[in-house]
């Protein structure tokens, strides 16, 4: 999903270029945008289906939710949802066999949470309507229970019972993971975790600061990774 200004085409079209590269099954990429201009043709683009919220509310990424349409413009078959700015340094193909009916990250900080992440997160499409369904008919009182939609999404479809995990190791953070604690990071370089399938970018280090190094507003330096660049293409 692409709305907004904050990614623009480059970031879908790497996506296409990564999943093509590391996925040998025949796939279809689908991209539910406002602006589709510079997106490559070979992403079909679809507007982001209605949900009809409030306007005026922070961004807690609710969109995203729309992805569990019963009726999601006619697509069918099993979805394997990425966001925009993750990169993808290993063959993916596991993403499609491992074995669940929801299977999503597992939170990074607080693992005794079921609170998943859903940078990365596998259904099929039109099995999962209760969510959004449930989501518009009790917006106000799920808003007071949940802070974002990864929480509200993991917690909905634990209560059914259909929650799973990926393995830990495949889709590892980048902020967490592969940049060594302070003061390490001034000095040890950015690294990809042993059994890393897709690095995870969440906060403010997107790839392109990645690849540069630095330091932001809210993190402290870390080290140039120009290995990001080698698999964000």
């Amino acid at each position: 999903m692409k709305w907004g200004k904050l990614y623009g085409p480059e970031y879908v079209n790497r996506l296409h270029a990564m999943v093509t590269r590391n996925l040998s099954y025949p796939f279809k990429m689908v991209c539910f945008t406002d602006d589709e201009t510079g997106i490559t043709p070979e992403v079909q683009c679809f507007p982001i289906p209605a949900m009809e919220l409030p306007g005026g509310l922070p961004e807690r990424m609710w969109k995203k939710l729309s992805t569990l349409k019963e009726d999601l413009y006619g697509l069918k078959g099993t979805a394997l949802f990425l966001d925009l700015d993750i990169v993808i340094v290993a063959p993916i193909d596991c993403f499609f066999d491992y074995k669940g009916e929801f299977l999503i990250i597992k939170d990074y900080k607080k693992q005794w949470r079921i609170t998943g992440n859903s940078s990365v997160y596998r259904f099929e499409i039109g099995q999962h309507g209760y969510v959004f369904n449930d989501f518009l008919q009790n917006f106000d009182e799920i808003r007071k229970r949940h802070r974002n939609e990864q929480e509200y999404l993991t917690q909905a479809i634990y209560d059914k019972g259909k929650l799973a995990y990926w393995p830990k190791e495949w889709c590892p953070s980048y902020k967490y993971d592969c940049v060594s604690k302070f003061p390490l990071a001034f000095w040890v370089k950015p690294f990809i975790p042993k059994g890393a399938k897709i690095i995870i970018f969440h906060g403010e280090i997107n790839p392109h600061k990645a690849i540069k190094g630095g330091r932001g507003k809210w993190y402290r330096y870390v080290q140039p990774a120009p290995w990001v660049a080698d698999y964000w293409r």
